[in-house]
């Protein structure tokens, strides 16, 4: 079979005891930890192009290598072996979100509770973004070592899943027991506009992920998390079309409508600020409002 050797030439020879199929491993462990080919390339004394050709399966590593690779990037040596961790499209969401199990009132929010890994994560993508965040800084301030992250979670693309799953079934939890606690159609909308604004408000860190992070996901995951996005959008069309068929809306487009209301409520977070003259209550009180002015009716308290 071809190899490359660490000068960079390709030659012919024989690999005896070779470990197959951890370039992959490899190549996302070295991109959590923020290095460059050309950087591990310097720390495993190797040529860029032997790097290159590892995490593209063109050569294969040996035990003894492999776990030098292991050492340089911080992770467990079976963390880069091929058969070693599930992929992240396989880890499943959680049934229900952590913080929220004992949901008491849809209007009420207890301070959130995440492991200490994940809210690092939370705060390292809200101030760098996704692509800015690596295993590395994330482990910084959680106060954790690379390899104590890596023995919870596989990748920063799980940790990214993880955030969203939360934020999604702690929103439907909220949305359902809000659209469940109204009288009528009328207020079925208001309510759930208001859980909708209550939590773009006091759970902004999750809600700002939700809205711009949705790129960073790999195709399965991102089919996922829109599919549940687009069952939430469901419970607000569905409390506006039960309104616009008893004749309570004076909206022309009750769908298009709906679909400005839900983004006026993710664009919350964005402007929303704890020492800022409205409260939590406030904002969701008024763009209740706001929605149903928007679609011909009064607030109706």
């Amino acid at each position: 079979m071809e190899n490359v050797s660490d000068s960079g030439a390709v030659r012919s020879s024989p690999v005896t005891s070779g470990v197959t199929g951890s370039g992959a491993a490899i190549k996302r462990a070295r991109t959590a930890a923020g290095l460059s080919v050309r950087a591990l390339a310097a720390h495993m004394d190797l040529s860029p192009a032997t790097i290159s050709a590892i995490e593209n399966g063109r050569t294969e590593v040996t035990v003894a290598r492999l776990r030098r690779f292991a050492t340089v990037l911080e992770v467990p040596t079976a963390h880069l072996l091929a058969e070693g961790g599930a992929p992240v499209d396989a880890v499943a969401p959680a049934a229900e979100p952590e913080h929220a199990a004992d949901l008491p009132d849809w209007r009420d929010f207890p301070p959130l509770t995440l492991d200490p890994v994940l809210a690092a994560t939370v705060a390292a993508i809200v101030e760098t973004g996704y692509h800015g965040t690596t295993m590395r800084s994330v482990a910084a301030r959680a106060g954790l070592s690379v390899p104590g992250i890596y023995h919870h979670y596989t990748d920063k693309q799980q940790l990214l899943v993880r955030i969203l799953d939360l934020t999604m079934d702690e929103l439907h939890l909220r949305v359902s027991a809000a659209a469940d606690s109204a009288a009528d159609s009328v207020e079925r909308v208001a309510r759930v506009v208001e859980a909708l604004a209550l939590f773009h408000t006091h759970r902004r860190a999750l809600a700002f992920i939700g809205a711009s992070e949705m790129r960073s996901l790999t195709a399965a995951n991102r089919t996922r998390i829109a599919d549940s996005r687009s069952r939430l959008q469901r419970v607000l069309d569905h409390a506006i079309e039960a309104a616009a068929a008893e004749g309570r809306l004076c909206c022309s487009d009750p769908h298009t409508a709906g679909r400005a209301i839900a983004t006026m409520c993710t664009s919350i977070p964005q402007w929303f600020r704890d020492d800022g003259p409205l409260t939590p209550e406030d904002v969701a009180r008024d763009y209740a409002g706001f929605a149903l002015a928007l679609l011909g009716v009064g607030h109706r308290g």
